[in-house]
């Protein structure tokens, strides 16, 4: 379940609503592509703009949708505990084969706050947990030695690591066997070269196919075709996040026809340059004309 190519799904907009028959059109898209699973109501499904109906219900069509074909890996972070639970609770309930849980963010918990939150989550749902570690956004980081008395507990069974650090994940392995998913696309490579699995990938929504045979490669250890594929990825990886993402990812999709350029404040449309900067990269890399 977690390893190889698992996309970081974006949830399309229309009008300001949420676009259920796109969502279910892009998970048909990543199935036929080669995606391992699939991540709604992440950081790039712009979970924390969606209310709580919205959040279900994106997870519930994720899950119809996909029919058991490959895991749906609900997003189901919070600042707060108690909201963590009931999104989980409710993960478990329409079928998803795991959580994607973030560190609590604005918050700042310590070392002993993390480890008694996911231990809680631990002891209240029975369902496996992703635990998401992305200080950039969260404010916080969690260390190796948690993450490492976290994996002793059940269904503490992966970390998602957008720490940027291959130190970080290293230091991870080297005190415990949790899997270790990247989550950062342009560290795809060093990440496996170090023992993670895959990737919770943004760049997945435009490329899977790309980004899922990087990491087929890396897997079995044919580092000459995976390198191949790093760098031919790699530009584009970057490109996408010039500007904080979804921005970037979703005004890619919109340029290929794949969704409309829509976003929920306070997220907002690119700016002239960075669009200018994306639409090269894309065209560089064969997707626009």
């Amino acid at each position: 379940m977690f390893s190889g190519s698992i996309v970081a799904l974006v949830t399309p907009f229309k009008q300001g609503k949420v676009d259920y028959d796109k969502i279910a059109e892009l998970c048909e898209f990543h199935i036929a592509n080669g995606t391992s699973a699939i991540v709604p109501c992440g950081t790039t499904g712009e979970a924390p703009t969606l209310d709580y109906d919205e959040h279900k219900k994106v997870i519930e069509v994720v899950i119809r949708t996909v029919g058991g074909r490959v895991p749906v890996i609900a997003g189901t972070g919070s600042n707060s505990t108690a909201e963590t639970l009931m999104l989980t609770a409710y993960a478990k309930q329409a079928g998803a084969a795991a959580a994607l849980i973030t560190t609590p963010y604005y918050n700042k918990p310590t070392q002993k706050g993390l480890y008694e939150h996911y231990k809680q989550i631990n002891d209240t749902v029975d369902l496996p947990v992703v635990i998401y570690n992305v200080p950039g956004r969260t404010g916080v980081s969690i260390a190796p030695e948690t993450v490492a008395k976290l994996s002793q507990l059940k269904n503490m069974v992966a970390v998602k690591e957008a720490s940027g650090s291959v130190d970080q994940v290293s230091a991870i392995l080297s005190l415990c066997d949790i899997t270790v998913l990247s989550g950062d696309d342009s560290l795809t490579l060093p990440m496996i070269a170090v023992g993670a699995k895959g990737i919770i990938s943004v760049a997945a929504n435009i490329v899977p196919k790309d980004t899922s045979d990087l990491c087929a490669h890396a897997l079995k250890g044919d580092y000459r075709k995976a390198m191949a594929l790093h760098y031919t990825l790699f530009n584009l990886c970057k490109a996408l996040f010039i500007e904080t993402n979804p921005i970037p990812v979703k005004t890619a999709m919109a340029m290929l026809g794949m969704i409309e350029e829509e976003f929920r404040l306070p997220l907002c449309s690119m700016s002239d340059d960075n669009k200018a900067k994306l639409k090269a990269v894309l065209k560089g890399y064969g997707l626009l004309q």
